[in-house]
């Protein structure tokens, strides 16, 4: 079966720093990929490599079996990879409603009208903001923006979803009850790669991890395996003294 997603000796360089360096993985559908790493690891460079946001020095990235390498942004969202914000920034004067259909109109199928409000009402319900939907996007809360974040990207009717610390600032309720929709969003078949700070959380839920250090892949495999690596630990605490 196809990946849903391949990157192929991924490079980026800003001036003389190589945020990534020969990045080499592959990512199979309907699977939850948590990617970790130390601050300035490269990780939301790798985001926004994928995502179209700056296109890769070096290397190619293919979606679905296509070569996206340096398209942009919009058209790699329509055929099928949606994007969360490490820093919520919602469309604060417009509703909960009118916020998700935004990811309806723009996605995989430019849904309009009554097709983009139904598919933005089904997403917020999914994502806990049913009871939402005509409430201002700027007198949400946190939890709740981050749950709004969600549902704009799922709204797309993506096949993968690139989540950046959807659980940061969140309680351990909080962070218990967004678990549970994205387990149920990856056992609908949409594969979901996230970067995640919440360390319990992120192995906890993953089906496979990825491990960024100094911009390149230093690890990869089930969290069991990332958790006892040696170059994990060294990574993460430094190296023991001899």
């Amino acid at each position: 079966m196809t990946a849903v997603l391949e990157v192929r000796g991924v490079g980026v360089s800003f001036g003389g720093l190589a945020a990534l360096r020969d990045v080499t993985f592959a990512l199979p559908r309907a699977a939850i990929h948590g990617v970790i790493g130390p601050n300035g690891a490269g990780k939301t460079t790798l985001f926004n490599v994928l995502g179209g946001v700056i296109p890769p020095d070096a290397g190619r990235v293919s979606f679905l079996g296509e070569d996206i390498t340096g398209l942009p942004p919009y058209r790699i969202a329509r055929l099928g990879l949606a994007r969360t914000y490490q820093i919520v920034r919602p469309l604060g004067e417009l509703t909960v409603l009118e916020n998700a259909m935004v990811g309806a109109c723009f996605g995989r199928h430019q849904l309009a009208g009554a097709k983009a409000k139904a598919r933005a009402a089904e997403t917020l319900h999914r994502v806990g903001l049913g009871d939402r939907l005509e409430q201002t996007a700027v007198t949400l809360n946190l939890a709740q923006k981050k749950r709004l974040e969600l549902g704009r990207a799922l709204a797309a009717d993506p096949h993968l979803l690139l989540l950046d610390e959807v659980l940061a600032g969140l309680n351990p309720t909080e962070v218990t009850r967004m678990l549970d929709t994205l387990r149920g969003i990856r056992d609908d078949g949409v594969a979901i790669l996230m970067i995640e700070h919440v360390m319990r959380a992120i192995m906890g839920v993953s089906d496979h991890v990825l491990v960024l250090d100094a911009g390149a892949l230093l690890a990869e495999g089930s969290p069991a395996e990332v958790a006892k690596d040696p170059r994990v630990i060294d990574a993460y605490l430094g190296k023991a003294d001899p």
